[in-house]
């Protein structure tokens, strides 16, 4: 008798196709923050949520719960236990009918993989013979781990982590003993007694499980006392949805990957999300919000809120704003005054004059408030925001030129239609994204260095190099100036350096400051680019900003000062440095300034002199270098990285570098044309 079953078995076991596990490995994609933390997870290809977990990530009290209701022998057993198997046998031969299946953890993992709806001998007997396959393959650990991620929980949801979300609204790292209990009894009848359609079915399930884990000394009849006076939750909660429109792109970016690491930091994330919504909501119907934030240091993002509510279609939330094109009004302007501060041709302390003027002829800027302020340092005029003098300097610096560094440092600038770069891109006449803003912004914490966003932790950086938007002292010289820009009403001034913009027709509102740690920006709109009364970026967007700022955390760091810069007032500045010269007639200055150039050392030019192996920190020999200009209106001005050439107010000079390196050679005549060269010294 026993070799006839024997043989049968084994005739059973040699009929059973081989175990294929490919579909219940299938998991939802889960997008985590920089620690490892849940942003977003995404329903499986059929609609389910199956999330990722392993024994480890469980509260321990809630496993020793499950193994001691479910299966008190799983560390000695190798996938049935006999004495429950004997048990279930008999109970089978008195009543006629299967009473109780004697299953191990094992075998119910069995059954989740390969599902079976009859409850008959054949069907039990495949459980077993796969229980044991799967001890064999995936040992202990791996089968805990494997029911922890398909046990049933009620609807779409499956496994443990799911399940903790969907009723508690957090992990299952720590659980209370009254929801440790339930969570241990829905997989038994999980649409009988799921608690958001039957509460009541589900309180008396998890109170036996209380009872069952008191009796075997688990917990303590006190704590099974007070666990049973615990609710049951009521209904199921949202998955976690922060950071939407970047898990979006993440998993659209690579939907093969299940589980995808972002640089993103979930603390900030969600205050800055909370941030976004309350100040929306403040502002009015229509309105949404964005918020960037930048690590300086390597380019992370650390904060990526596109829309106030990814589900508010009220506020166009599926909408990502952080990457719309819109006009960034004068938020540009700080690398205006860069690249005048780059070639010479201005100083913090220079003099502007701001004062009704027409450029080309029929161009005439205005300032916001329609004042003017006469004589203002492009200092003052940079803090204040002033178009006339920002408009001047765009002029001198060329607008062209202006667009191309932009470029070239990585942004993506829109230009109206079959239009050239003109005057007009000063004042916001152009679009960027708030993305590419908060880069290029960035460059001034990382002495002009434009950082490759940093998206991902487990993916390269898209074009490794940094880009340079300007020379380290200029960057300094910008990011010192905009320290002292006036801040919103009740902020402390001189913390952070930041500038503000508004665009034409009051469309867009945008803030950007940064300090040495971090780049944050906010843009403020309607996301159809309809105009909106009183949309003032300083009014709207800084105090966003501000607290933002505030909730970052820490003490902000200045960026600091290069050994090199030239810090002086207007009087202690070379005299063509002082002010730029309006007494000269535009036609004529634009013609002086045309023949104004440097005839040597050529542009990119690679110049021997003997110094390699040293550099521009000092210690070369006293070797000097011809200058030459041709051209202009003496005196004529020499700079060298921003700083003045001893006794060059000629149309020749000399310069004594102090070491191998690049340097920029500018020259400027006393009308404030002027030319500039990069070589590299050797």
């Amino acid at each position: 008798m026993l070799a006839v079953a024997t043989f049968a078995l084994w005739r059973f076991v040699a009929t059973l196709p081989p175990l294929d596990l490919t579909q219940a490995n299938l998991r939802s994609t889960v997008v985590l923050d920089r620690d490892g933390g849940l942003l977003r997870p995404f329903a499986t290809v059929d609609g389910r949520w199956r999330l990722p977990l392993t024994a480890a990530q469980v509260d321990p009290r809630m496993l020793a719960m499950l193994k001691a209701y479910e299966d008190r022998r799983f560390a000695a057993h190798p996938g049935i236990d006999p004495a429950a198997t004997l048990r279930a046998a008999g109970q089978w031969l008195r009543h006629g009918r299967i009473v109780s299946g004697g299953s191990t953890l094992s075998m119910q993992v069995a059954r989740l993989v390969e599902p079976r709806a009859a409850r008959s001998l054949p069907a039990k007997l495949r459980q077993m013979v796969r229980a044991v396959e799967l001890e064999r393959r995936l040992g202990k650990a791996g089968v805990l781990d494997l029911y922890l991620q398909l046990a049933p929980y009620g609807g779409p949801v499956e496994g443990l982590r799911a399940a903790s979300l969907a009723y508690f609204g957090r992990d299952p790292a720590r659980l209370s003993f009254a929801e440790a209990a339930l969570l241990v009894a829905l997989p038994q009848a999980p649409e009988a007694r799921r608690p958001d359609r039957f509460p009541g079915a589900a309180r008396r399930a998890r109170d036996r499980v209380l009872d069952r884990v008191a009796a075997r000394g688990i917990i303590t009849p006190a704590e099974a006392r007070a666990a049973k006076a615990e609710p049951v939750p009521q209904g199921r909660k949202p998955f976690p949805m922060l950071a939407a429109h970047a898990a979006e792109a993440a998993v659209a970016a690579d939907p093969t990957l299940r589980s995808i690491r972002l640089t993103l930091d979930g603390r900030l994330q969600a205050s800055l999300e909370a941030l976004a919504t309350e100040r929306a909501a403040a502002l009015g119907p229509g309105l949404s919000a964005a918020i960037l934030a930048l690590d300086n240091r390597t380019g992370a993002v650390l904060a990526q809120v596109g829309s106030p509510g990814h589900g508010d279609a009220s506020r166009s939330g599926a909408i990502d704003m952080t990457g719309a094109i819109r006009s960034p009004g004068s938020a540009l302007k700080p690398f205006i005054y860069a690249l005048a501060f780059e070639q010479g041709i201005a100083h913090p302390e220079t003099q502007l004059d701001d004062r009704p003027v027409r450029f080309a002829g029929a161009y005439a800027p205005e300032n916001f408030d329609l004042g003017y302020q006469g004589t203002v340092t492009a200092r003052r005029a940079l803090q204040l925001s002033l178009n006339v003098p920002a408009v001047e300097l765009l002029q001198a610096v060329g607008a062209a030129r202006f667009i191309a560094r932009l470029r070239a440092a990585g942004a993506r600038i829109e230009l109206p239609r079959d239009t050239a770069p003109g005057l007009p891109v000063a004042l916001g006449g152009l679009g960027i994204t708030l993305t590419d803003l908060a880069r290029l912004f960035s460059g001034f914490a990382r002495g002009g260095l434009v950082p490759p966003l940093m998206r991902r932790l487990d993916a390269p950086v898209l074009g490794s190099n940094d880009a340079r938007i300007t020379e380290p002292v200029a960057a300094w010289y910008v990011a010192d100036t905009l320290r002292g820009a006036p801040p919103p009403e009740n902020a402390l001034a001189g913390r952070i350096a930041y500038k503000t913009g508004t665009s034409y027709g009051y469309r867009d509102a945008w803030a950007v400051g940064f300090d040495r740690r971090v780049t944050l920006a906010v843009w403020v709109g309607r996301p159809d680019g309809n105009a909106v009364p009183g949309l003032v970026g300083r009014v709207v967007a800084a105090p966003i900003l501000f607290d933002a700022f505030a909730r970052f955390g820490g003490e902000p760091e200045a960026v600091p000062q290069p050994a090199d810069a030239l810090v002086t007032t207007t009087a202690g500045l070379p005299p063509p440095l002082r002010h730029i010269r309006r007494d000269v007639p535009k036609s004529v200055a634009a013609a002086l300034s045309a023949t104004l150039k440097i005839a040597y050392p050529p542009d990119g030019a690679r110049i021997d002199l003997g110094l390699a192996g040293t550099d521009l920190a000092g210690g070369a020999p006293d070797v000097g270098l011809a200058l030459k200009a041709l051209g202009g209106v003496p005196p004529l001005i020499w700079m060298v990285d921003g700083l003045p050439v001893a006794g060059g107010a000629r149309r020749h000079a000399a310069w004594s570098p102090e070491g191998a390196g690049f340097a920029r050679i500018s020259v400027m005549d006393a009308t404030g044309a002027s030319d500039s060269v990069m070589v590299r010294i050797e």
